[in-house]
């Protein structure tokens, strides 16, 4: 009798769906030590692969596979996510007990689409996605939960998984492309390990990749919080040879079949950059131990994207390069939200009104008495709640500056010519913001997530929120050294 049988649930159908309050999740199972974890796991790594279906109403799962991989290169203590972090709740049970073995927080590709108004019409779409854990030495069950709109988890799917079953899929992960080491500071299990891997790298272009990775690394880790845990990182890199050079760019009229599929032009916005290729990017970036993917573009056009525990996109030839790197990997990697709200974007209510979002940066300041980063605010300091700053002059004119930005886009400008523009941008806005009364106090300043009232930022400048700053505020600071004590501790 097989163990690999599913089960579907609607997001919709409420009378099926069970909920679990949050803050249950947090610290209700005892984290493993190393004699624990190696009497419930075996110290490999399993990925769930699935299809992720739905509309803006309803979704549904389905399962595509169970494969082995590499050895587990996460914590073998902190196996629970105690941050409260993601759109989605990945858990792991012993399938015998239901104890609570394995969890993590994540967004999505998928998330992210329901949001859009392709999705409110009633356009179905699928999406492959993946999850990765310890592989357990018993048979336990899967579990998918969504957050609803007081912040808890409610589940959607589940699925019983005995790992030795003939199943599961045990083929060997094949070599593929060049790996190289770029920095190894201690074993992956209490380090964080950090993948790049390339996409329109053709074959001779490959000692151009491993530089571009070395540049992108140099990015991240000359920028506060990253550069003083530069030691908490083992960063490796893969190249994978293009038939072409560059990604796909739909509104350029190029298209590439490239390895990792990257495009820009997702959800119809000119400069995001993602991959639908989700399990061919898993199989490639299987050949090395990793907690978070960085995935280098080899184009000049600024564009990028980042997706909580999914991966950061970047290209890496842009002026703009720096900024992409490590704010995108501040999506990736701390959940941190967007904090712009005056460029456009294909979502039309990414944070439902009234919502408390569950991104550590943002809030929708229900009761100022309970700002979930207030213990970040200076003592004695007062700072009023809301916190006042001239947002009908920064939006004045960053709104001209977006007009200004269409038209150079519509008008087909150089990336030199872009570059000037954002140049141009910061000029301006980097005095105006630092010249505001409480510019440099923790608060909270309406105009954030996207929308420019009814949700708040921590800053009155971050790199969360414009390119202006090389660092990040103090909230969002606190929020990545948090997540690397989920890997290193």
């Amino acid at each position: 009798m097989t163990k690999l049988v599913a089960r579907s649930l609607c997001a919709i159908a409420v009378a099926s769906v069970v909920v679990v309050p949050a803050t249950a999740q947090q610290g209700s199972t005892p984290q493993a030590g190393e004699a624990g974890f190696s009497e419930t796991f075996t110290g490999q790594t399993l990925r769930f692969d699935y299809f992720h279906s739905g509309t803006a109403g309803e979704e549904h799962f389905s399962l595509d596979a169970i494969r082995l991989e590499g050895a587990w290169p996460g914590s073998r203590r902190r196996l629970i996510d105690d941050t409260n972090l993601g759109k989605y709740l990945f858990a792991v049970r012993d399938a015998k007990s239901g104890r609570l073995l394995y969890s993590r927080g994540f967004a999505s590709i998928y998330g992210e689409w329901e949001t859009t108004g392709e999705a409110s019409a009633g356009n179905w779409r699928t999406f492959h996605e993946s999850q990765r854990f310890p592989e357990p030495r018993l048979p336990v069950r899967l579990i998918l939960k969504k957050r609803d709109d007081d912040g808890n988890f409610a589940q959607i799917f589940s699925i019983e998984v005995d790992p030795a079953h003939r199943s599961v899929e045990r083929a060997v992960v094949a070599q593929r492309g060049t790996l190289r080491e770029l920095a190894i500071h201690g074993p992956a299990h209490n380090h964080v390990d950090l993948l790049f891997l390339g996409d329109g790298y053709t074959a001779s272009e490959e000692s151009k990749f491993f530089a571009d990775a070395e540049r992108a690394m140099g990015y991240l880790f000359s920028r506060q919080p990253f550069a003083r845990h530069r030691a908490s990182f083992n960063v490796r890199a893969i190249h994978f040879p293009a038939a072409q050079s560059g990604i796909t760019d739909p509104r350029a009229g190029r298209w590439r079949l490239s390895p990792l599929g990257l495009s820009y032009n997702a959800f119809d916005s000119e400069r995001y950059v993602l991959t639908y290729e989700n399990r061919a990017l898993r199989d490639l970036a299987a050949q090395a131990p990793y907690d978070a993917l960085i995935l280098l573009a080899n184009n000049d056009k600024y564009g990028g994207g980042g997706i909580f525990n999914l991966w950061t996109t970047a290209a890496i030839d842009s002026g703009q390069a720096a900024y992409l790197v490590v704010h995108e990997f501040g999506h990736t990697f701390a959940g941190l939200a967007d904090e712009y709200y005056t460029s456009p974007v294909s979502y039309e209510e990414f944070t439902a009104t009234g919502v408390e979002p569950w991104e550590p940066n943002i809030t929708a300041l229900a009761d100022p008495a309970k700002l979930k980063w207030s213990h970040l605010m200076r003592p004695g300091a007062r700072t009023p709640l809301p916190t006042p700053w001239n947002q009908e002059l920064y939006d004045k004119t960053s709104l001209a500056f977006q007009a200004q930005r269409a038209k150079l886009r519509a008008a087909g400008a150089s990336e030199s010519e872009m570059d000037a523009y954002f140049a141009e941008v910061k000029r301006v806005t980097e005095p105006m913001l630092q010249g505001e009364p409480n510019a440099g106090l923790v608060g909270a300043f309406e105009g954030a997530g996207y929308q420019a009232k009814g949700l708040y930022r921590p800053a009155i400048d971050c790199l969360m929120f414009t390119r202006n700053p090389d660092h990040f505020c103090p909230v969002c600071s606190a929020a990545i050294e948090r997540v690397i004590g989920l890997y290193t501790e």
